[in-house]
């Protein structure tokens, strides 16, 4: 309880993008008096503020579309403010005239953003056209007027083009890869992200970062609380079982247990009284074979699981005619050790990997999962270095002696800034702590 209060109280720290939102307006302020008579800071700091993205690709996509739309809406403010002071000495009915030629311009404005497959330019050429010939109708000299809200604007966009992507790194680490566990890591108790590890993570990994997962989850289990990191390397999962490509939703590289032996493992659980998970991987899908259970616990598992549209539960007989990445059993933990230990009589230790682990989702049961001998964390490392010329790299976890960096599994963005410090060392000086091929 006590924990959970704590987190709901937790105050965010002040970002980067909130920095250098206040450093582009500065900026913009500097030119400004610098520059003298003629323009108007508040589009350059509107500009700016629009530009300063979690992305630097966006930050281009927006600076674009904000510079289109200026020139769209200068264009007609331009039109506007020289052909209605003539309408309106040729017909009169002011108001009127206003009116109407108010409309006609923002339907062409609009229309004009679509002509040139710029719609998400429509709001910015409004907000300048409307500037324009709500706020200076009667200037002296429109031209002068027109151009410098146009300079404001380009001066903007350049201050949050600059601000948003300078950097005190000038060497970042794209050699190495990082790779980084999952619970107690990336992902909290309520199976959520935080927002900075997300934005922090894909950032980096668009800026060429090489990064990866190592975990027991299976890629549904991954997929849900991070769909939104945009993963460009393959993800080890199921405890090193498997290899996959989140980006091809393909499985890159499987350990699997053959049918005949698959028949053998389903017939000995069986027989001892227990229901297996049988897991299988057809067509890049995997897919989960289980059998009705009168144990209210494995009940509520299926229930809560199979509702994923990222999971696929067969309620059927194992075929036997397809090679399986793992067996799961989920019972009580009296059952579970009990089967443990006819496992190790049969010696099934030596030629399987077995892992035996008490449930933290449901009290007095424990798991059990069963896989290919070859399934490891390392044996993946060491496959995706071969396939990706991989030089070095670092780990990440919370078990003491098995990784480069050892987190406290408490701060859940700690990995995140761990990781920044050695992709991008502020003026480039390194940490070490690598593992070179």
């Amino acid at each position: 309880m006590l924990a959970k209060q704590s987190e709901k109280i937790k105050i965010p720290g002040i970002g980067m993008r909130i920095i250098k939102s206040a450093i582009a307006v500065a900026l913009c302020i500097l030119v400004d008096l610098i520059r003298g008579d003629g323009g108007m800071v508040f589009y350059s700091m509107l500009a700016a503020l629009w530009c300063i993205q979690m992305y630097r690709n966006n930050t281009l996509s927006n600076a674009v579309q904000r510079t289109i739309g200026t020139v769209v809406g200068a264009l007609y403010g331009l039109v506007y403010i020289l052909g209605y002071p003539k309408l309106v000495g040729v017909f009169g009915h002011e108001i009127l005239i206003e009116t109407i030629c108010l409309f006609v311009s923002i339907v062409l404005v609009l229309y004009t953003t679509v002509l040139i497959k710029r719609n998400q330019s429509s709001y910015f050429s409004c907000v300048v056209f409307l500037s324009i010939v709500i706020n200076h109708i009667g200037d002296s000299n429109p031209y002068s007027f027109v151009w410098n809200r146009f300079l404001d604007t380009m001066i903007g966009i350049a201050i949050g083009i600059l601000v948003n992507n300078v950097r005190l790194c000038f060497k970042p680490d794209r050699k190495t890869l990082f790779v980084s566990g999952v619970d107690d890591i990336l992902v909290n108790k309520r199976n959520k992200v935080s927002a900075f590890s997300k934005v922090e993570l894909n950032r980096m990994i668009d800026d060429g970062m090489r990064f990866t997962l190592a975990t027991k989850r299976t890629p549904a289990s991954v997929l849900e609380p991070l769909s939104d990191i945009n993963f460009k390397y393959p993800i080890i999962v199921m405890d090193g079982a498997a290899l996959y490509d989140i980006k091809s939703s393909a499985y890159v590289k499987e350990y699997v247990i053959s049918p005949d032996t698959a028949v053998e493992i389903n017939n000995l659980i069986t027989d001892n009284g227990l229901n297996p998970y049988i897991n299988v991987i057809i067509d890049d899908t995997l897919l989960i074979y289980y059998r009705d259970s009168e144990d209210e616990v494995n009940r509520r598992l299926v229930n809560e699981l199979k509702v994923s549209p990222f999971r696929n539960y067969i309620k059927r007989e194992f075929p036997g005619d397809e090679s399986v990445v793992y067996f799961m059993i989920l019972d009580k933990t009296e059952k579970i050790d009990a089967f443990y230990e006819i496992l190790v009589k049969k010696e099934y230790d030596k030629r399987f990997k077995i892992l035996k682990y008490e449930s933290e989702d449901y009290e007095g049961y424990s798991y059990i999962k069963l896989y290919n001998r070859n399934s490891s964390k390392e044996n993946m490392l060491i496959y995706l270095k071969e396939r990706y010329d991989i030089q070095s790299m670092v780990t990440f976890g919370t078990v003491k002696d098995r990784y480069d960096i050892l987190l406290s599994g408490h701060n859940f963005d700690e990995m995140v800034k761990s990781v920044r410090k050695r992709y991008e060392p502020l003026l480039g000086i390194r940490r070490g702590n690598k593992q070179n091929f």
